[in-house]
């Protein structure tokens, strides 16, 4: 017998307890020979007081115990309530969300029999770092923030993922057409680290006809990475085209610590109706079982489960008449998996883990590059003058500064002065580019006296962003037009 583990268990909100239950019973019914350390989070945690939805005690368990197993959550509308699933991922350095999406025909319809795809998401960085502003009366700012670290970590976790589990090809999705500074970081990381991974076949897609692949052509895929929204939106994307959302099981990986956990979310509509589909919150539990070190108790349970959807043993999500033979609630599809122990598919692959698999990340030695200042954007918020980019660019032309000059403006990222058009749309938000003039360097000194000029002229600047080049590399974009 495998010995003792104790991880941390959440029941969580909606269908969350009774998907856990029958989640454990399976467990335990295998001998996965775990000690569960329950902890409260979630929407009750959420209105007792906690902003963040879970309490110092349970935050301790979590970190005491390293391994993490949750049934999804319900986060309360309004009150500015940030999500806990971010939370936790942020906080433990939970990099890399894998979402393993593969199909049953035909006991679960589906238009790709064939279909066996990893998404490999980011998980920390992107705009779900939530870091926001309103700036003016009509202007909303998200900040995407995307590092050299955080991509080659969930780069290098994808390849090793490949190379572990005998994948032969990874592809990555960017949008670095458009975002080329912050997209495009990705995308070249990507490539400097597939050299080192001649075995394995590197590919990329831009987001968008990639997310058109997932969902047409899935089969030509094997190990996606992508950033933290793309991967969002296309592992439910995958899920779907596999056959159920519900079906999809999630790993939340770090360097010292991993959460586990169904895709879907707490569905409060159905809870209490034992008809909850727990297949999402048990594939989780699989993945943690195999990081555990017991892959023997991980594919006896996957076997188990397989096997359930090949006798036609269904829950109401997935039942149809025409190929189900018994329709079955929450408690009775854990009993009908129980039953099947020791048992492996007859027409479906039975799956088979490797025992002692491990992903190392390690991390290339930085570069440090030079980085010299050349500039500075101001942002200011003016809506005088019926929007005349030409009265505004003037009145800032004026702005006398020793060292730097006014460049362009832009409004939502289009050249509006000089030389801008009519027809274009201005909204209330200005960016104005102050660039070194010829022959002349710049510094902090200098950002600081141009915007106390700025403020002398009476605008209203909202924010900055130094202009910097990074070994004689342009560091920022340019406007559309510019």
């Amino acid at each position: 017998m495998s010995k003792t583990t104790k991880v941390t268990v959440a029941h969580g909100d909606g269908i969350g307890p009774e998907i856990m239950d029958a989640t454990l019973r399976i467990l335990d019914a295998a001998g996965a020979n775990l000690e569960y350390d329950r902890i409260e989070i979630g929407e009750k945690v959420y209105k007792s007081g906690y902003e963040t939805g879970i309490s110092p005690e349970s935050w301790e368990k979590i970190r005491d115990n390293k391994y993490f197993l949750k049934a999804p959550i319900t986060t309360p509308q309004g009150g500015g309530f940030k999500s806990l699933n971010v939370t936790i991922r942020k906080s433990l350095g939970l990099f890399s969300n894998v979402r393993p999406c593969r199909t049953y025909p035909p006991y679960v319809p589906s238009n790709f029999p064939h279909m066996d795809i990893v998404i490999v998401r980011e998980n920390e960085e992107d705009l779900y770092a939530g870091i926001e502003h309103q700036q003016t009366n009509e202007v909303v700012q998200t900040l995407k923030l995307i590092s050299r670290p955080g991509s080659e970590k969930i780069i290098r976790y994808a390849f090793e993922y490949a190379r572990a589990y005998g994948r032969k090809k990874v592809t990555c999705m960017t949008k670095d057409n458009i975002m080329k500074h912050a997209d495009g970081l990705f995308h070249s990381v990507f490539k400097e680290v597939a050299k080192e991974y001649p075995e394995i076949e590197a590919d990329h897609w831009i987001i968008d006809i990639g997310s058109a692949v997932v969902a047409n052509r899935p089969e030509s895929l094997d190990v996606v990475v992508t950033l933290n929204l793309y991967g969002d939106i296309i592992s439910d994307i995958a899920a779907e085209v596999a056959g159920s959302v519900g079906l999809g099981g999630s790993a939340n990986v770090g360097m010292d610590h991993a959460m586990f956990e169904a895709i879907h979310g707490s569905a409060p509509d159905i809870a209490g109706k034992n008809i909850a589909n727990p297949s999402g919150l048990l594939n989780g539990a699989i993945m943690m079982l195999v990081q555990l070190g017991k892959a023997d108790v991980a594919e006896r349970i996957q076997n188990a489960w397989l096997k359930t959807l090949e006798d036609g043993i269904h829950t109401g999500e997935i039942y149809r008449a025409n190929r189900s033979k018994e329709r079955v609630g929450t408690r009775e599809f854990a009993d009908a998996v129980i039953a099947r122990l020791g048992e492996c598919p007859l027409k479906l692959k039975a799956v088979k883990y490797k025992e002692g698999v491990t992903i190392d990340v390690k991390l290339s030695e930085p570069v440090q590059k030079e980085k010299s200042l050349c500039g500075v954007d101001v942002y200011i918020d003016w809506a005088d003058e019926g929007r005349n980019a030409d009265v505004f660019g003037k009145a800032i032309e004026s702005i006398d500064n020793d060292n730097l000059e006014l460049k362009v403006i832009s409004n939502r990222g289009v050249l509006v002065y000089p030389g801008g058009m009519k027809e274009t749309f201005k909204s209330d938000h200005w960016r104005c580019r102050f660039s070194a003039k010829e022959g002349k360097t710049v510094n902090n000194g200098d950002v600081l006296n141009l915007m106390s000029a700025v403020n002398e002229k009476g605008f209203d600047f909202i924010k900055m962003d130094n202009l910097y080049n990074f070994d004689g590399e342009r560091g920022y974009s340019l406007s559309q037009g510019e």
